[in-house]
C-alpha cells in the first residue's frame, strides 16, 4: 500500500523558505510546520551483504540534525541487525544516506529512520543481492513526467512481490518550465511540479526532485524495492552533452555551474553512490553494468535540420553519411568507460556469469523511419513536428536514423561496443529508455549477431500517440518492416517492462497500464520477448 501523505509530508526546502511549500494536489500553509520526514525512505545500491538507505528530515528551525537508521528482518523490529547515523542540514536539502553492511545475502530486510526526538520515519524494504540464484527478476522504468500524468506504473510495481531490484534509466524528472512539455492543453494542473519555471539553479533543481518525490506512488516503489537509478538528459536539460544541451541558452549562465547543481541535487535526492558507472553481482547469474552516457563524456550530438538548408539536402545527407557521421571519435561513455566495460564484460564472462546486462539511457538499435510516416501525422500537427517527421523520412533515404541524440548519432561508438561483446563471447542483453516507446531489437555487427535490446516505454511521457493520428498497429508494422534489427514495437502505451533471468534463458515483459490520466494501479503485460543463452537473438 502506497504510504499516505499528510500535512506533515508536504515540502519545506529550507533554501526557498515559504515560497517553497507547494506540491501538486496538497494544500499549503506554515501552520503545519513540525519536524518531520518529508519524503518517506528509499533504497539503492544492493550488494549481496549491504545497501545504500535514503531519507529526507526537515527540522521546522532548518537545524543540522543527527539521524539514526535501524534494519531488522522483520517488521516490527524486534531485533536490529544493522544501522548507522548521519548528520545532515541545509547545506544538502536535509537528505540523508547510510551505507549499512554485514547483511546476509538474498534477504528481505525492512528498515526505518530514528529522528533525534525519537519519532520514525515510514518503513522501508529492501533486498540483499543473492550470492547464488536460479532466478532474478527486475522491474525497469524510464521516462517519467509528473504533470502527463499519474505514476501507474510505480504502483503497480510496488504492489508486486516479486521484484528483486527497480532499475531507472533515465528521465527521472524533467526540467521544463510548466506548458513547454507537456503543452499547457494537455498537462494535468493538479500534478505542475515547483517550481513554476525551467530548472537552471540548485534551488530550482531540489524543489523539482521534492516535487517528484511527493508522488505517493513513486514513493511507493522506492520503499518496496532497492533501486539502481541512472540519469539522462532531462535530470540536466533536453539533449544534454559534455558541454552544453539543446535546452540551455546563453542567458541561462554557464553550462558547468548548471550541470554542477543538477548533479548535487541528483546526488541529494537519489538512493545512489558518487560513482558514475558500476558494475553489480546478481547472484552469480548475470552482471548488470550501470553507465553513464550523457554528461561526463559524451561528445556532442550532430543535428539532421541544420543539412536541409543546403541546395541539395539529398547530397549533403549523403556527405554527412559518409563523413562526420562516421567520425571514431564522437562517443558516448568516453574512451575511460569504453575501455571499462569492455574490461567488465570480459571479466564477467570468464568469471562464469551467464548473462550480461548492460543499461544505457538511450536505444542502440538502428531505427529509421518509414516512407509513409508523414502520412500518419495529425492535422493539427505542429510544424516542428512535420519538419522534424519529414526530415526523418529524408533521411532515412540516405541510410540514416532519424535520432542523432541516441546511439544511432554514434555509429563508430556503436560498434567499438558491440565488437568488444562479441570479442569477450557475451550473452548480451541491453536495456534501455528514452524514447518513450517500447521496442525490441536484435543487436549485430559485422553480420553477426552481438546481443539483444529491449527498450522501454514511459511512465507517463508521451509517445508516437501524441503526434500521430494513424492506427498504431499500422505504425508498428511499417516502423518494423523499415528496420531489420528491429523486431518489435509499440508506439502507444504507458507503463514498464519487467526482466527475468534465468540461467538459460531470458524473457522481457512490456506492461502496459490502463491509463496516466487518472490514479488507476491497473495494468497488463502486452507483450513477451525472449532469448535463450548463446544465441544472442530473440527466439
Amino acid at each position: 500500500m502506497p504510504p499516505h501523505i499528510d500535512r506533515r509530508s508536504l515540502l519545506l526546502t529550507a533554501t526557498l523558505g515559504l515560497g517553497a511549500y507547494a506540491i501538486p494536489g496538497f494544500a499549503q500553509g506554515p501552520n503545519w510546520i513540525v519536524d518531520a520526514f518529508t519524503h518517506s525512505v528509499a533504497s539503492g545500491e544492493p550488494t549481496s551483504d549491504g545497501m545504500l538507505l535514503w531519507t529526507r528530515y526537515v527540522p521546522k528551525d532548518g537545524r543540522t540534525v543527527k539521524l539514526r537508521v535501524e534494519v531488522s528482518e522483520t517488521p516490527g523490529f524486534a531485533r536490529v541487525v544493522a544501522g548507522g547515523e548521519a548528520v545532515t542540514g541545509p547545506w544538502r536539502d536535509h537528505t540523508a544516506k547510510i551505507s549499512v553492511t554485514g547483511l546476509k545475502p538474498g534477504t528481505r530486510y525492512h528498515y526505518r529512520f530514528v529522528a533525534p526526538d525519537g519519532r520514525f520515519s515510514p518503513v522501508g524494504r529492501a533486498r540483499t543481492l543473492p550470492e547464488e540464484a536460479r532466478q532474478f527478476r527486475i522491474g525497469i522504468f524510464s521516462c517519467s513526467n509528473l504533470a502527463f500524468g499519474h505514476f501507474n506504473a510505480y504502483a503497480n510495481a510496488a504492489a508486486r512481490d516479486d521484484l528483486d531490484l527497480a532499475v531507472h534509466l533515465g528521465d527521472y524528472i524533467y526540467e521544463y518550465a510548466p506548458g513547454v512539455y507537456p503543452s499547457a492543453d494537455v498537462h494535468i494542473a493538479a500534478r505542475l511540479p515547483q517550481p513554476m519555471a525551467e530548472c537552471v539553479h540548485l534551488a530550482d533543481y531540489r524543489l523539482r526532485y521534492a516535487s517528484y518525490r511527493a508522488d505517493p506512488d513513486l514513493q511507493a516503489l522506492h520503499a518496496a524495492v532497492p533501486m539502481l537509478i541512472e540519469w539522462d538528459d532531462h535530470e540536466f536539460a533536453n539533449d544534454a552533452w559534455e558541454g552544453g544541451a539543446e535546452n540551455h541558452g546563453a542567458n541561462e549562465g554557464e553550462w558547468s555551474i548548471r550541470r554542477g547543481a543538477a548533479i548535487q541535487a541528483w546526488r541529494e535526492w537519489m538512493p545512489v553512490s558518487d560513482e558514475p558507472y558500476a558494475a553489480y553481482d546478481l547472484g552469480g547469474l548475470a552482471t548488470f553494468f550501470r553507465t553513464e552516457s550523457r554528461v561526463n563524456a559524451r561528445t556532442r550530438p550532430y543535428e539532421l535540420a541544420p543539412l536541409f538548408k543546403n541546395p541539395d539536402p539529398a547530397a549533403a545527407l549523403k556527405a554527412f553519411r559518409d563523413g562526420p557521421w562516421m567520425d571514431p571519435t564522437a562517443t558516448m561513455l568516453g574512451g575511460t568507460q569504453e575501455n571499462w566495460l569492455a574490461h567488465e564484460l570480459a571479466r564477467s564472462v570468464r568469471s562464469g556469469r551467464r548473462w550480461q546486462v548492460v543499461g544505457f539511457g538511450t536505444i542502440m538499435g538502428e531505427t529509421r523511419s518509414p516512407d509513409a510516416s508523414l502520412g500518419w501525422l495529425k492535422p493539427d500537427a505542429s510544424p516542428f513536428m512535420r519538419n522534424r517527421v519529414n526530415a526523418g523520412a529524408v533521411a532515412a533515404k540516405a541510410g540514416l536514423p532519424f535520432n542523432l541524440d541516441n546511439w544511432g548519432g554514434y555509429p563508430a561508438a556503436r560498434a567499438r561496443f558491440l565488437k568488444s561483446a562479441q570479442a569477450a563471447g557475451a550473452n548480451l542483453v541491453v536495456l534501455s529508455g528514452d524514447s518513450h516507446n517500447g521496442w525490441a531489437y536484435d543487436l549485430g555487427q559485422d553480420g553477426k549477431p552481438a546481443g539483444v535490446e529491449f527498450a522501454g516505454h514511459a511512465v507517463s511521457s508521451a509517445g508516437f500517440e501524441s503526434s500521430f493520428a494513424a492506427d498504431p498497429a499500422i505504425i508498428a508494422r511499417a516502423t518494423v518492416a523499415a528496420n531489420p534489427e528491429l523486431k518489435w514495437c509499440d508506439t502507444s502505451r504507458r507503463g514498464y517492462m519487467a526482466l527475468t533471468l534465468t540461467p538459460d534463458r531470458v524473457s522481457n515483459d512490456w506492461v502496459f497500464v490502463d491509463t496516466v490520466r487518472e490514479r488507476n494501479p491497473r495494468a497488463r503485460v502486452g507483450h513477451t520477448a525472449v532469448v535463450q543463452r548463446g544465441r544472442n537473438v530473440m527466439v
